[in-house]
């Protein structure tokens, strides 16, 4: 079915391929277990941004975790909707650029390269022929990514949609996103045969390494990994691993020096801050002719326990009961769920190996 509201479009014609270096692998009303199974196959549009750290939801490790089985992310209420939303982004998209739309068939592979998978959202038409001449990814962010998208599109769907371009073999893509629920921003980006190739060799090399070989990715920054970490095991307090006395020094003198680093940014960037509040004193913006230097206003968090010791008759009065869960119970009552659901805490004592 043609999801458009423009009038004349018709279905790719008979005889030419809708993604000229792609075939269909499955098609869309697979079984689930299926489509599971060949996600984890090969490398996907929504994995290549995480291989490359520059995806600030996921990291190498979500990816190696979900293709060898252990995709322990699950769904959530922000996937849920992005769903549900993707038929309106599309729909919009369609109407406002004028473009042709219809869903695809399924998941692609390459012809060539049976790793690289592509599960494209949309594709656009020619409105003329009928033909498929681009793949449409389709984004809902919220408010406060809104920054991200006012100059083009951001690193990680834009690397998502040279990925469908790398698999499909198209010359463009669209790339459409819903901001903050009443806002729609699309972009039109072209295809980069030098990103193209730099995508094509880095994720294959790591698709060999890492899914064919089995070697776990290194460790990285991201926060989102350390979460990850923090429940791909359940801690076992009888367990001890033993760790390679220089591997450990190395580490711990890592982290050491890092935290004298950040402590002495923190304080330098503190100073800075502070001589901005001196020059502000009373005054709650500093302009520099017409143009915000910075601000200082009395917006932040309230401090409830200053008002109660200043009006300890109106704190009485606004105080309502809470339902709160009771912990200390659930830890007496029940211990092994209590310790399920606390988080891993990384401590390294003060004393030298």
């Amino acid at each position: 079915m043609i999801t458009t509201a423009l009038a004349g479009a018709q279905a790719p014609a008979a005889g030419r391929p809708e993604a000229p270096t792609a075939r269909l692998l499955l098609p869309a009303d697979a079984p689930e277990d299926q489509w599971h199974a060949v996600r984890r196959s090969g490398i996907g549009g929504s994995d290549v941004a995480a291989i490359l750290g520059l995806d600030k939801y996921r990291g190498q490790r979500h990816v190696f975790e979900a293709k060898h089985g252990r995709d322990i992310e699950g769904d959530n209420e922000a996937m849920e909707f992005g769903r549900e939303l993707e038929d309106v982004i599309a729909r919009s998209f369609s109407r406002r650029a004028g473009v042709p739309i219809i869903t695809p068939p399924g998941t692609l592979v390459h012809n060539e390269h049976a790793w690289m998978l592509a599960n494209v959202d949309r594709y656009a038409l020619d409105a003329n022929t009928g033909l498929v001449v681009a793949p449409v990814e389709c984004k809902n962010r919220s408010e406060y990514q809104a920054d991200d998208w006012e100059d083009g599109v951001p690193d990680s769907p834009a690397i998502q949609a040279h990925w469908y371009m790398a698999v499909g073999g198209w010359d463009y893509a669209w790339v459409a996103a819903l901001i903050g629920g009443n806002r729609l921003r699309y972009y039109l980006l072209e295809r980069d045969e030098e990103l193209i190739g730099y995508l094509r060799e880095t994720c294959g090399a790591w698709y060999q390494k890492h899914v064919v070989e089995g070697f776990p990715p290194p460790a990285d920054g991201l926060e989102v990994t350390k979460d990850l970490l923090g429940r791909l095991w359940t801690a076992k307090p009888e367990d001890i691993v033993d760790v390679d006395r220089a591997r450990a020094i190395e580490l711990r003198a890592d982290r050491a020096r890092l935290r004298a680093e950040i402590k002495a940014l923190d304080s330098a960037l503190t100073k800075v801050e502070n001589e901005m509040r001196l020059v502000n004193e009373a005054a709650e913006v500093a302009k520099v002719g017409n143009a915000v230097a910075w601000s200082w206003k009395q917006n932040g968090s309230f401090s409830a326990k200053r008002f109660r010791e200043a009006h300890p008759e109106l704190a009485a009065e606004l105080t309502r009961v809470v339902e709160e869960l009771d912990m200390d119970r659930l830890k007496d009552e029940h211990p092994d769920i209590y310790a399920q659901f606390r988080a891993r805490v990384l401590r390294v004592p003060a004393k030298e190996l």
